[in-house]
Order: structure tokens, then sequence, then C-alpha cells
């Protein structure tokens, strides 16, 4: 293992380096962790406060122990999305809100317990399938960005589309080093010089902008009082039982980056928390859920710049950038195919990793059990089946994760079968965002 630049208590040796080391997790974070609100139609300045409070929680709960950022989960885009358009965006903000301290629920029972059951709960044959479900249920989404104009087919769009796809494809393949961890952000920016040369970009939001404003936060208990509607809680809650399996392989990912076992010290417990309180902290805002970000752990691989004060540094920019008025503005005029092309390759890299998660930790689909688990998953998840509890409808990717749980603790096993444990990959994590 390569000597670190910086270790986990080190600081900069100036405030310029600082300055680099911060910004380049920032890059890495940032075409990700804007794309969520710009999908789900939250405030972008909002989430870019909500990440960076997010990631000072979480390095506060685990004692300044662990260099990890925290940016909007795509896990929650769809639950958002629905429960937005059913029950208004303060029934999805307090459904985050409760999805992370369902986190905190577990942490005190991993803490109390041990992880195994976790495991055991939620193996790779469930937690495949759904993560494939996330990023298929997404592509219709994908679809209409790209290439309808008011519910009309616009080729001008599609050519758009397919030119910004182009773009990030060529970024994620070709650019190294620091620069090929964040292909979004290239993207973004490759498909609105796209978009600017076809002259379909409205400029005035920028003209109009100030150069400082307040966001426009959406608070529990000031915007808006917390309802308990149980429909949306069913839709997104479940959603963070998957998520919780994201993260701990991404501590084990983590661990192997740095040189020291985070999942024993400071805890997976505690780690579990962070993780929980930065979705709360994020939602409570009016932001996104946020996670860990498999994207800034490519940061420090790369550099070996493991410093929690680079970390914390990058958390103070995100939330000094959603104070910037033009930084919104200028997200603001993104227009729908650059956001469509870039969402083909996202959604359909969050399905493949999905699947990866299956082959690497060798789920055996020659299995019959397995293969009806996953198929199940699959079709419950993407075909718009619905279970009516009372008035309370649990669909779509929260109904293929209670299904899958069930099946997976009701369907014996083989005679010759053997455990098999869970292997989230870091490239399953970066692609997912979770």
């Amino acid at each position: 293992m390569k000597q670190p630049v910086l270790h986990i208590h080190e600081r900069p040796a100036h405030f310029p380096q600082w300055l680099l080391f911060s910004l380049q997790h920032v890059f890495a974070m940032f075409g990700a962790t804007i794309l969520v609100p710009i999908l789900t139609g939250l405030n972008t300045s909002v989430a870019l406060v909500a990440s960076g409070v997010a990631t000072l929680s979480f390095l506060a709960i685990t004692r300044f122990k662990v260099p990890t950022y925290l940016g909007s989960s795509f896990a929650y885009i769809a639950p958002i999305i629905a429960v937005s358009q059913q029950w208004g965006v303060e029934a999805a903000l307090f459904g985050g809100i409760v999805a992370g301290s369902v986190y905190g629920v577990v942490s005190l029972i991993i803490y109390k317990t041990g992880v195994n059951w976790l495991l055991r709960l939620l193996p790779p044959v469930v937690v495949g399938p759904v993560i494939m479900v996330i990023g298929l249920s997404l592509a219709p989404v994908a679809i209409d960005m790209s290439m309808n104009q008011d519910g009309a087919y616009n080729g001008t769009f599609m050519t758009i589309a397919l030119l910004t796809l182009g773009i990030t494809m060529l970024a994620m393949t070709k650019l190294k080093g620091v620069w090929g961890a964040v292909p979004i952000l290239f993207g973004i920016v490759g498909g609105y010089a796209v978009a600017a040369a076809f002259g379909i970009i409205d400029y005035s939001p920028i003209q109009q902008a100030s150069l400082f404003q307040l966001p426009d936060f959406t608070m529990v208990f000031v915007d808006y009082m917390p309802m308990w509607q149980v429909g949306a809680l069913l839709a997104i809650v479940p959603v963070a039982l998957v998520t919780m399996t994201e993260h701990i392989g991404d501590q084990m990912v983590t661990s192997k980056i740095i040189g020291r076992e985070t999942m024993k010290d400071p805890g997976l417990h505690r780690t579990l928390l962070g993780d929980g309180v930065g979705k709360a902290v994020a939602s409570a805002l009016g932001g996104p859920p946020c996670t860990t970000y498999g994207e800034n752990n490519g940061v420090m691989a790369i550099t070996r710049v493991y410093s929690v004060y680079v970390i914390a540094g990058a958390a103070l920019m995100a939330i000094s950038f959603g104070f910037l008025g033009h930084i919104e503005a200028f997200i603001s005029t993104i227009p729908n195919p650059v956001k469509g092309g870039i969402s083909i390759l996202l959604f359909g890299v969050i399905a493949s990793n999905g699947l990866r998660t299956m082959v690497e930790s060798k789920v055996d689909l020659a299995e019959k059990r397995n293969l009806i688990i996953s198929s199940v998953i699959l079709v419950i998840g993407l075909g718009g089946a619905m279970v009516q509890i009372g008035s309370f409808p649990v669909q779509g990717m929260a109904l293929a994760t209670v299904v899958g749980i069930l099946l997976n603790a009701i369907l014996p096993h083989e005679e010759d079968d053997t455990a098999v444990e869970v292997n989230t990959t870091e490239e399953t994590k970066q692609a997912s965002n979770f």
C-alpha cells in the first residue's frame, strides 16, 4: 500500500493546497448531487447546502475518523417523484426524515447484536434485482426528457440528448486520474455547450440572478408540519433497507483505501447513524436524502489524500455554493435534453450494477430459488404492481423490496446451497450513488 499524501487527521500544509484538495471532492460530488434535485423538482441550492451539512454531521458522529462525503441519493428519485405528485413534496421530505431515523434504529440494533442479521435479511439475490428496479423504473423519465417537448417528439431535443450522452461516455471511458472521477460534470458542461449551439437555452435566469441569495429552504416545523401520510412513508422508507447494504459495501471500500477498519473503529453502528442523520438533516432542510458517495472514495484512491479536514473543507464549499445565486441560476437553465442524455447513461448504469452485484456475489440463477426471487422482484417492481393496505398503496420499488425479503425468508434452500456473503463493490456504489 502506497504512503498517503495526507493521513486522516493531517491538515494540508497551506490554504491554497487545502482549497485545491477540497475542490476536487466538490467536483466529484457536484454533478450527481445537483442532478437529483433537478429530476425530482427540489431546489438545487438547498441540495448543495444539505449535502454539506449532512457531511459535517457524519464527520462529527463518526468522531472525525471516517473521511466520507455525503451527497444526494439516486435511490430516492422515483419514490420522491411519486410521493410528491400524489401527496406533495412535504410528504416526500418527511419520508426522507423517517428513512434516516430507520438508520438510527438499525445502528442501535447492530451495536447490540452485530451485522449478520442484516446481511441475511438482504442478500445479493434481493439487493441486486432491487437496484435494477431502481435504475429501470427511471428509464421512461430519461427518455421523455431526451426526446419530448410538451409531450410531443422533438428531433432537436433527441440530437442534443444523444450528443450529451456521447460526451458523457467519452469522459467516462477516456479521462484518467481525478478528472476521470467526474464524467457527469463533463457531460453537463459539454451538453450545455451543445444546447447553446442549437440556441435552445434561456439565459434570463442568469441575468436576473443576484450574487448572493438565501436558498429556498423547505424546513420541517418551520415551513410545514410533519404529516404521517402512511402511503408516502410506505413508498420511501423501505428504500432505506436496500441503501444500508450499499453503505456496508462503501465502508468496506473506504477501509481498504485508508488502511483502517472503519467498521470496527469508530464502528459500523456509528457510520450508519451518521449516514441516517445525514439523510434526515438533508430532508429536514428541503433537500433530497443524502448518502455516502463512491465518487469521493474514488478521489481519495487516486490522490491518496485521506484527511477529514479536506472532506470538511469540501462540505463548507458546498454550503457556500448554495448561497451563490448565479450557480443556482445556471443550473436552472440546463435544458431537458441535456439532463435526459446524462440520465440515459446514469439510470442504465444503476440497473447494470444491480446485475453486477449478483454476478460478483456469485448468485447462481440456475438455482430455482434465486431465479424465483429475482424474477418476481423485477416484474413487481417494474410492472406497476400495487397492494392496497386500507387506503394506503404500497407499490413499485417499495413493494418489490418487501416481496424480495419475504421470499428470501420463506423459500427453502437447495440441499447443497451455501450462504453467500454480501459483496457490494465500489463500482456498484459509485454508479448508484446511494
